[in-house]
């Protein structure tokens, strides 16, 4: 069983500039999306981050929102917030596949995402993985989004050279061993 498993969890980054994030959450079920956030304020606070919070009709919006948020905004990371339970038709899967699929695709073109959209077979499996207490998951995806940012800023002044440079300022033309140059 998971809840009583062990997992191991990275020590929480710290940061030398703030740290702006965006929580993104589908309130469908409004209790589970409350313990979502709770859990993910919390963590964003104990790193020292700022963030705001909005609100859209479901999970498969909240990639929507994160894509407009990067072109329109100022964020340095995003924290994806909902629960889909499994129903009756195929539409669970839909909704699971696409909006996983859509944060991963944003995550690809290096948006720092933590996902806590929970995909689970009833409301007893969402409310254990999203309560503060128990399993936090809206706890880890914040801490997943703070890791990005982490990584994403310690790489963040490094370019990859295209071609070769010269080793010093001055480029030595064919035949001129000594640096003059006879054009």
């Amino acid at each position: 069983m998971a809840g009583q498993e062990t997992h191991y969890t990275l020590p929480r980054p710290s940061f030398d500039k703030p740290v702006k994030a965006l929580i993104v959450v589908a309130p469908y079920y409004r209790d589970i999306a409350d313990n979502l956030i709770k859990g993910a304020v919390a963590e964003l606070e104990a790193a020292g981050a700022t963030h705001e919070l909005i609100e859209v009709p479901g999970a498969l919006e909240v990639p929507t929102a994160i894509g407009m948020a990067e072109r329109l905004s100022n964020f340095d990371g995003y924290v994806a917030l909902g629960c889909v339970i499994r129903g009756e038709t195929t539409h669970y899967e839909t909704v699971c596949n696409d909006s996983s699929r859509a944060i991963q695709l944003l995550g690809l073109q290096g948006l720092c995402i933590g996902n806590g959209i929970l995909t689970v077979e009833n409301r007893a499996q969402a409310e254990v993985r999203a309560h503060p207490d128990d399993q936090n998951k809206g706890g880890g995806a914040a801490a997943a989004a703070l890791h990005l940012i982490a990584i994403s800023r310690k790489w963040s002044g490094q370019t990859k050279g295209v071609g070769f440079k010269p080793t010093t300022d001055t480029i030595l033309l064919a035949g001129d061993a000594d640096g003059s140059t006879t054009a």
